[in-house]
């Protein structure tokens, strides 16, 4: 089973990701993670294409997206789950991860992309402050 999951920058993803593979097995590729495929970018897709195709009635893969255009990379038939998280908790989030600072001008970036995923199809919604985790694997232990 292939699973997305896509969400913008400190929403959760990587959190759930972590969480469905305890639960259901696979292996995590984040983003771009799938450059170091091939040493060309054009082969490291095509690679990459391949195996998204394959694990989608093959072995679990989860691929953790947080850039519109990688979307366009999960075939027909993959589970997509949006996380999404209130801007509030994704400028905390990030400010942690920066150490405590959260400079003026992230701050309009992420302003500027809260809510860039709301729009796209989904198979399931997950809300990456309050939600349960363990339902959603249960859902997709169902699916496989």
């Amino acid at each position: 089973m292939l699973i997305g999951i896509m969400g913008e920058n400190c929403s959760g993803k990587s959190t759930l990701a972590g969480r469905i593979q305890s639960a259901v097995g696979g292996e995590i590729i984040s983003g771009k993670d799938y450059l170091r495929m091939a040493k060309s970018e054009g082969e490291a897709a095509a690679l990459f294409g391949k195996k998204l195709r394959e694990a989608v009635a093959g072995d679990n893969l989860i691929y953790v997206i947080s850039e519109r255009e990688q979307l366009r990379l999960l075939p027909e038939g993959a589970v997509r789950i949006l996380v999404r998280a209130d801007l509030d908790t994704v400028k905390e989030r990030f400010r942690a991860r920066l150490r405590g600072n959260l400079p003026a001008s992230v701050e309009r970036m992420l302003e500027k992309k809260h809510g860039l995923f709301d729009g796209e199809a989904h198979d399931y919604l997950y809300d990456g402050v309050s939600g349960d985790a363990e339902a959603l694997c249960r859902a997709l232990k169902e699916r496989a």
